[in-house]
């Protein structure tokens, strides 16, 4: 009775209510655990997993050809001339090595040290190729070894039958064909510009391996694109930089093994004020770094301080050239191969190994004062880059210390222009940059004002892609959203203090608003990246048209949008008229923009069009709607519409920026012939 009694108090938990999901069954009841997430990025990740393996093939030295094909019928096949995988018995199983390999989570050649099946893999969690087949509604295995060829079939990650030959083959490899389960992700459709991103970079670390990448998908076309880099990271140097002006002509590159561990490492300085740094452990991206960059970071300014000093260009008595110095401008690729990484986290944002520090110092050391000793004039040109640095960061922290004053930063000396809301809590804070002395009006006299904090900004702020620091906050707009928003900046970057959760840009729907945009992201991604990527920028969605009959007012966002609410009003003047029994008006059959023009009967007000009786309103400006308006449809938080700013890839985001914000022209007038058919200008 008593033991009943516990059983109640303890909500009847037992045992009984412990369950075991065996197999490959966690990885379908939780497949973000495993992959991400069951959107895009989850559904191109099982691609990648099937990669990574024939990249470990490659690495060990055993394949030199990788295709990756999409199918018509939805499925993806990817195919290596590895070995292929096993396909006997395996002793302790008592099942064929291939359907362990396919249906155990951390079954693979990748644990056993020295005696395993590699020496070096991307693969460290060994979780790859099952999850693939526990996430996929239909799955093949084709090997070819051993003078066979061999195949086994899986539906949702359950064997249809055992491994059998089906035929002789004097080939050598693995082909695994899958299709995802449409029931467990969200994005089913394949994009072959991730795909090709993806795998032209694996190429540039793994050189002299031919990757193929067919879209069988549109009917009766075969499109074919093949990857093959016999230079490795230098040749990633030169794909980085095809956008920007070289210091120096001749690429660094050293590739060299240190206690197991293969260190390559490719940089080139060139005419910019940032760092480009990739860093990558078995192939694997680190967007937090690691170990490595930190041996790589520590070298590069040794032995620039030790080259800058005996040859004379930096005397006794000046100071050292210090990390930021000698990583202006710095495109550097780091690329390091070890038999057990240690990474923090599933994702493998971050190396943790100490080995891989001491090995990437020593090697680098060595190599770049090589370098530079017979390269002089490439050395010349590289500290000249430096010591312009280091006197331009100490004109830019006198700059900074100078408008940034400790009182301003604490908000005793506000941007006048700046209408700050009465809150203190930057949690539910925003900041509206708005175009125009005008638009900020509006904006001031409509916002919710504990909440919502104006700043009106007076013309286009300065493009900061080609400026440096003190010049940058010589202009006084920028000034004043740096010091609104509270957070330093450079060196003195911190996110803690910044003064509003949301920063809304809210500019006008035209080219000119479009390009106050532009500015101020490029701002944003230069200077302080860690407002996007915790994201804290926002974009304005304000309404294009403004629909109206009587006192039914709604707003459209697009012309489709306007087209629909003219036919829907359309629709309820004719009931309205029938229902007081009078024949309605008659209709026009199709309402374009190019229809839209004013009737004849008496003029209506500037900027508005009639169409059967209905108004229509473009609005050009902000300025041009009364605070009211700009609070409903732009500003109330109950029926807004705002785009969060973030960084899908960050390379791509880097080249789009300096392409379009940079001082080569010949780049930005290429791209905007490329993309010209898809540009919406309204001008």
């Amino acid at each position: 009775m008593a033991k009943d009694e516990a059983k109640k108090k303890s909500g009847a938990y037992g045992a009984e209510q412990i369950s075991v999901l065996e197999g490959l069954e966690p990885v379908r009841k939780r497949p973000g655990m495993y992959i991400g997430s069951t959107g895009p990025e989850g559904l191109h990740h099982l691609i990648w997993e099937v990669v990574d393996n024939c990249f470990d093939e490659a690495m060990a030295g055993h394949a030199d050809e990788i295709t990756v094909i999409m199918n018509s019928d939805g499925t993806v096949s990817v195919k290596d001339n590895g070995r292929g995988i096993p396909v006997d018995i395996h002793k302790q199983y008592k099942v064929s090595a291939l359907e362990l390999v396919l249906t155990k989570l951390h079954a693979g050649g990748k644990f056993g040290g020295e005696g395993s099946g590699y020496k070096i893999s991307g693969g460290l969690h060994g979780v790859g190729v099952s999850v693939v087949n526990a996430l996929s509604e239909y799955l093949e295995a084709r090997v070819e070894r051993d003078g066979g060829e061999f195949v086994q079939e899986y539906k949702f990650g359950k064997p249809q039958g055992k491994v059998k030959q089906v035929g002789k083959s004097k080939n050598h490899g693995t082909t695994i064909t899958f299709k995802p389960d449409t029931t467990i992700f969200t994005a089913n459709e394949f994009d072959l510009k991730t795909i090709l991103d993806h795998l032209r970079q694996q190429c540039y670390l793994t050189k002299k391996i031919k990757v193929t990448v067919v879209d069988r998908r549109l009917k009766g076309q075969n499109d074919i694109y093949t990857f093959y880099f016999e230079g490795g990271v230098a040749s990633y140097i030169r794909h980085l930089n095809h956008t920007k002006t070289p210091k120096h002509d001749n690429i660094f590159y050293v590739s060299k093994v240190v206690d197991s561990i293969q260190v390559e490492i490719g940089l080139q300085y060139v005419d910019d004020y940032k760092e480009t740094l990739m860093a990558f452990a078995n192939n694997e991206y680190n967007p937090e770094g690691g170990t490595h960059v930190l041996g790589f970071r520590s070298a590069l300014t040794r032995v620039l301080n030790n080259y800058s000093r005996t040859k004379g260009y930096i005397k006794e008595k000046d100071d050292n050239l210090s990390g930021d110095d000698v990583r202006e401008g710095l495109a550097c690729v780091i690329s390091v191969k070890l038999p057990e990484p240690q990474f923090e986290g599933q994702t493998k944002a971050k190396l943790g190994n100490p080995e891989a520090r001491g090995a990437v110092e020593s090697v680098f050391n060595e190599a770049f004062a090589t370098f530079l000793e017979e390269h002089p004039r490439d050395g010349e040109a590289i500290i000249g880059k430096c010591v312009l640095a280091q006197r331009a960061r100490a004109a830019a922290r006198a700059a900074r210390d100078t408008v940034l004053r400790k009182g301003a930063l604490e908000g005793l000396m506000l941007p006048g222009k700046l209408a700050d809301c009465s809150s203190k809590d930057p949690s539910i804070s925003e900041l509206y940059i708005v175009e125009g002395e005008s638009a900020g009006g509006s904006a001031k006299q409509g916002r919710d004002r504990e909440t919502q904090a104006i700043l009106p900004l007076r013309g286009k702020i300065l493009n900061v892609e080609r400026a440096r620091l003190d010049k940058m906050l010589a202009n006084n707009e920028v000034k004043n959203l740096v010091i609104a928003m509270g957070t330093n900046i450079g060196e003195m970057f911190d996110i803690s203090k910044l003064r509003y959760n949301r920063i809304v840009i809210m500019t006008d729907a035209d080219v000119d608003g479009a390009h106050i945009r532009t500015l101020l992201l490029t701002l944003f991604y230069r200077y302080f990246p860690n407002l996007i990527t915790e994201k804290h920028i926002y974009v304005a969605q304000p309404p294009l048209y403004r629909v109206q009959m009587g006192k039914e007012i709604h707003y459209a966002f697009s012309e489709e949008e306007r087209d629909k609410w003219v036919e829907d009003l359309k629709k309820l003047k004719e009931e309205r008229a029938k229902a007081k029994g009078k024949k309605g008006e008659p209709i026009e059959e199709d309402v374009g923009a190019q229809d839209l023009a004013p009737e004849a009967e008496g003029e209506p007000e500037e900027g508005v069009v009639k169409v059967a009786g209905i108004s229509i309103q473009r609005y050009k400006g902000l300025g041009e709607m009364n605070p009211e308006q700009l609070w409903e449809t732009t500003m109330n938080p109950q029926h807004r519409v705002m785009k969060v700013v973030n960084i899908e890839d960050a390379e791509e985001a880097d080249q789009t920026f300096d392409t379009l914000m940079g001082t080569e022209v010949a780049s930005r007038k290429k791209f905007i012939q490329t993309h010209a058919k898809n540009a919406n200008l309204d001008i």
